[in-house]
């Protein structure tokens, strides 16, 4: 008698029963491909357990949403909430011990932003152009720093709904455009700056076409209200959201005095980021002299007609970049989808072969990728050593307070924060990357200090970690942190530069 396996179609059988267009499409194709791109370019990333303090500061935050509290009140940051969020809900699905599951989102993430490029330039210049945007955007999105582009931060999980905002406009979707644009700006504020190319294909299709622009702007503008509306009022406090993601940032995107520093990040990271991406600027410097020195500018966009739009995007992602002056590698990751377009149009319309330009993408990812296995972990191995020695002096109920910027020692030593402000960059000022003026108590956020006095009133922190170094906000700068240092605490272990306090019993 046959059995059911026998009667079975076999897998081969099933396929051949897909339409062909399916079977041996271009998406079909090309997808499985990016897709391993993707995993292979981003495998460092698994190699150790944090890459950067934002990765620290927004498990923290996660464990600490978990525990009860409340995002924008007794849990703060200056971002938005939509990646708290996510980390959140990995941590309850897959525990909080290891950020495996949201790297693994991450890759899922370059994928969709590799998709979507492909996308747009098959439309504007054929197949070809489309599977080379999305194989120079995977090969490129490691060529920074490892620690700014193997991180699940925020820039990454921008990215998506970035380039959809983009897509979306371009086929003059406005109200999904306008979505799009809100999920960019409820993941990191900056990502809203994809509304400038948004509002200029608006404006040229209604020029062009002779339709009214209203409607459109219309359905934009409420596809863009809508989802941040939800956020603001109905998911969390109104005033909350209001100071902490659009308004309580002033002083902490203020200009420095220390503007040589400030510039050598930036063009520092510029380079790093052009080095990486040579294989295609080339090719897109030489066309843009070309027209600029030998033919004059178009008169009403003919000539650039399908490239303006790419540099309205490049425009307001420089802007992007440059908003707070702080130049962080991990910031540049928004000027990547708008460069490999304008990239990909400019070989696609040229004399350029796509080989060399392919061969050198593929040698600078693996300069990076090699950098990202052999990177140093000295500040990683010293931060563990920390975390570990935290954990050995206290007890799962106890609290602890990290006076630095490295936030993962709470995540990695596994105890509570005793404060909601998970850096001491919230009380004093001090940012990374900016001088020395403007850092102090009399700097700090808005009614920080009494927060954290009152915080610390229901029950000092067992443990004090004092992770400052030689910043100018360590203890004897700060009179508050000294005096709570002086009379309630006694050193019990030393790190490099790292000083461990507990607290003085009797």
């Amino acid at each position: 008698m046959p059995t059911d396996t026998a009667t079975r179609p076999s897998p081969s059988a099933l396929t051949a029963r897909l339409p062909e267009r399916v079977r041996v499409g271009y998406w079909t194709r090309l997808v499985p491909l990016l897709a391993l791109l993707a995993a292979v370019t981003h495998i460092p990333s698994f190699l150790r357990p944090v890459w950067s303090p934002d990765e620290g500061y927004l498990a923290t935050q996660a464990r600490m949403l978990a525990d009860g509290g409340v995002l924008y009140d007794t849990v703060v940051d200056r971002k938005p909430p939509l990646l708290p969020w996510l980390y959140q809900a990995c941590f309850a699905v897959f525990g909080s011990g290891s950020l495996w599951p949201l790297r693994t989102l991450a890759i899922g993430a370059h994928l969709a932003t590799a998709v979507l490029l492909a996308s747009i330039a098959r439309g504007r210049w054929g197949n070809r152009a489309g599977g080379a945007a999305g194989v120079l955007y995977l090969l490129l999105s490691i060529g920074l720093s490892p620690e700014d582009t193997q991180a699940a931060t925020f820039e990454v999980f921008m990215l998506p709904a970035m380039v959809a905002a983009f897509r979306y406009a371009e086929r003059r979707r406005w109200l999904a455009a306008g979505i799009a644009v809100a999920l960019c700006s409820l993941t990191k504020q900056t990502g809203g700056a994809v509304m400038l190319p948004v509002l200029w294909m608006l404006y040229q299709d209604a020029r062009w076409r002779g339709v009214p622009w209203r409607p459109a702007l219309a359905k934009t503008s409420f596809g863009f209200a809508l989802p941040i509306a939800l956020v603001a009022v109905i998911l969390t406090k109104p005033k909350g959201f209001l100071f902490w993601v659009v308004t309580g940032s002033g002083d902490y995107a203020s200009f420095g005095s220390n503007w040589l520093q400030m510039l050598g990040r930036a063009f520092g990271n510029w380079a790093i980021l052009a080095a990486a991406a040579l294989g295609f600027l080339a090719p897109l410097g030489h066309r843009v002299w070309r027209r600029l020195r030998h033919r004059p500018l178009p008169v009403r966009g003919e000539e650039y007609g399908s490239t303006v739009d790419l540099w309205v995007w490049l425009l307001s992602s420089v802007v992007a970049v440059s908003v707070g002056f702080h130049f962080y590698g991990h910031y540049y990751l928004q000027l990547m989808p708008a460069l490999v377009l304008l990239g990909v149009g400019a070989v696609s319309t040229g004399a350029v072969r796509w080989k060399p330009v392919l061969v050198y993408s593929a040698v600078a990812c693996t300069f990076f990728w090699g950098l990202a296995v052999f990177w140093p972990g000295q500040k990683l191995n010293q931060t563990a050593e920390v975390a570990t020695a935290v954990a050995a002096r206290t007890s799962p109920k106890d609290t602890v307070l990290v006076w630095g910027m490295h936030p993962e020692l709470y995540w990695l030593a596994d105890r509570r924060p005793a404060t909601r402000y998970l850096t001491a960059g919230f009380l004093t000022n001090y940012s990374g990357g900016k001088d020395d003026q403007k850092v102090g108590e009399q700097y700090s956020v808005s009614n920080a200090w009494q927060t954290f006095d009152a915080e610390l009133a229901k029950g000092l922190p067992e443990v004090v970690v004092d992770d400052s170094g030689t910043a100018p906000y360590q203890p004897g700068m700060v009179p508050r942190i000294e005096s709570l240092l002086d009379t309630h605490y006694e050193v019990v272990g030393i790190t490099g530069d790292t000083v461990i306090y507990r607290l003085r019993k009797g």
